[in-house]
């Protein structure tokens, strides 16, 4: 039996604060900043790529480069994205393994 498989778009199903929030925690835990980038695009893209680059400061072609797999956003774009989707970064004790 072939099962079809069919790309998803987390982008799609990010619904609520808690939802981006949960996710881009999950993204940070990996420590891959590739995974990061990806999750801050598609929270970008659930919210509006147009308006969180526009919050942002750049042209919105530009922020989709900067958050697709070749980009390399700079730690001052990040930190604005961040902003742009009134998030904070919090630092805490890595938990003991």
């Amino acid at each position: 039996m072939n099962t079809k498989l069919s790309p998803r778009d987390a982008a799609e199903h990010l619904e609520s604060r808690e939802q981006i929030i949960a996710y881009l925690n999950a993204a940070l835990e990996t420590g891959e900043s590739a995974v990061l980038q990806a999750a801050l695009g598609d929270i970008a893209r659930s919210q509006g790529m147009a308006t969180i680059a526009e919050k942002v400061g750049v042209g919105r072609e530009s922020l989709y480069k900067s958050l697709s797999t070749e980009g390399n956003p700079s730690w001052k774009t990040v930190l604005k994205i961040f902003n742009a989707l009134d998030l904070q970064l919090e630092v805490s004790e890595k938990a003991a393994a």
